[in-house]
């Protein structure tokens, strides 16, 4: 009898000293933390026998934990893309520049009152600008502010420890488990598909087996528009069957189970778009991650919550629900390129400290772009 770790097998043909042999490389050449599985041939009885071990997990596992770090920092070499996407709040903010070349400590309460102004007219909101201009002040009475570029400076550091210090890490989560199943929820119109298609693409860049869900089986032609994404991107796609008015819990338990099957990296979940306020439509979201998660224990590992940026403050009563009802993990903010409000990304992280994990900013494939608060303030006051 040969024993590999936990694993016994027994001699029972002339050529079962080499197998043996074989199955003990086969296993200790498996990671220490991937699964092992026996591969049984189809054979009959005769000829029925163990021919090798399949490593199950183990380094891509591990690549699926660091997944969201490596995306995000293959990213900032499109600093560019995130630079021209925020134009237009950029132009509104080009004000604080003019404000602080001119700033004498005579004037500060009127140049920090137009300061607060400034970012009032971004979509900063009101509670959001005060706590920044109120920090600037204690910091210019104490002393420890003295010219233009030092206030910037500060202000700058100000608005990235709101986005940081009360959220947790601004990369994807997706565990150390296949598939990592995201659940991508939102109103109408603010993005889902497009969304999931460019993060297909994201994915796939990265070698990862993708499989999407159709589940949003309500609009017409949303899965028509979903495997259209499939097809660009390379991935695979679970759809209802044609003419069958199929439930939406349904279609993602049934991809899980696929991804599950066959070994899938990654499932991307669409769901319909709906209103916060209607309350049906709330629960069977709600539905759908009971779904998920009987299909797949601990699934899904991000619900990331799409929201149109051209919208300003009129998404924060949005997210707050949408969080109450299914417990979001992370912001998709689109649209920013299309909107001189792009204030509402500090605003929406502030107020509810939930992590802003994507930006769109443009329409191209590549436009979605891994939030870096860093890069995004940068961007906004350069």
């Amino acid at each position: 009898m040969a024993t590999m770790g936990s694993l016994s097998l027994a001699a029972t043909s002339s050529g079962a000293v080499g197998v043996a042999q074989q199955l003990q490389h086969d296993w200790r050449s498996c990671p220490a933390n991937a699964v092992r599985n026996v591969v049984v041939n189809g054979g009959g009885r005769q000829t029925r026998g163990v021919v090798g071990v399949r490593c199950e997990g183990g380094q891509k596992v591990g690549f699926l934990g660091r997944l969201g770090r490596v995306i995000k920092e293959k990213a900032k070499s499109d600093i560019q893309l995130l630079f021209s996407g925020f134009s237009k709040t950029r132009e509104n903010l080009a004000v604080v520049d003019e404000l602080l070349t001119y700033w004498n400590l005579d004037e500060s309460e009127d140049i920090l009152d137009e300061l607060e102004e400034a970012l009032l007219v971004s979509d900063f909101g009101p509670k959001t600008a005060m706590k920044i201009v109120d920090a600037l002040r204690k910091d210019i009475l104490a002393g420890r502010l003295k010219s233009g570029p030092q206030i910037k400076e500060a202000l700058k550091k100000n608005i990235v420890k709101l986005l940081t210090d009360k959220v947790s890490s601004t990369e994807l989560q997706l565990g150390t488990r296949r598939p990592a199943v995201l659940m991508i929820v939102g109103v109408n119109g603010g993005g889902k598909t497009t969304t999931i298609g460019k993060l297909a693409n994201r994915f796939n860049k990265e070698g990862v087996k993708v499989l999407m869900a159709a589940g949003d089986t309500f609009r017409a032609a949303a899965g028509e528009q979903l495997e259209v994404w499939a097809q660009r991107t390379g991935s695979e796609i679970v759809m209802p069957e044609a003419g069958v008015k199929a439930r939406p819990a349904a279609v993602l338990s049934q991809a899980v189970k696929r991804g599950i099957e066959e070994d899938f990296d990654v499932v991307l979940c669409d769901t319909s778009g709906r209103l916060h306020t209607n309350y049906n439509l709330m629960e069977e979201l709600r539905g759908c991650k009971r779904a998920v998660n009987k299909a797949l224990p601990n699934a899904p590992n991000e619900i990331l919550l799409v929201l149109d940026g051209t919208t300003g403050l009129n998404m924060l009563p949005q997210a707050r629900e949408f969080n109450q009802v299914v417990g979001v993990t992370g912001f998709i903010l689109t649209k920013l390129d299309g909107t001189a409000r792009g204030g509402c990304v500090v605003s929406v992280v502030d107020d509810l400290s939930i992590p802003v994990k994507f930006v769109g900013v443009g329409e191209g494939l590549n436009d979605l772009q891994p939030f870096d608060a860093e890069s995004f303030v940068n961007a906004l006051f350069p």
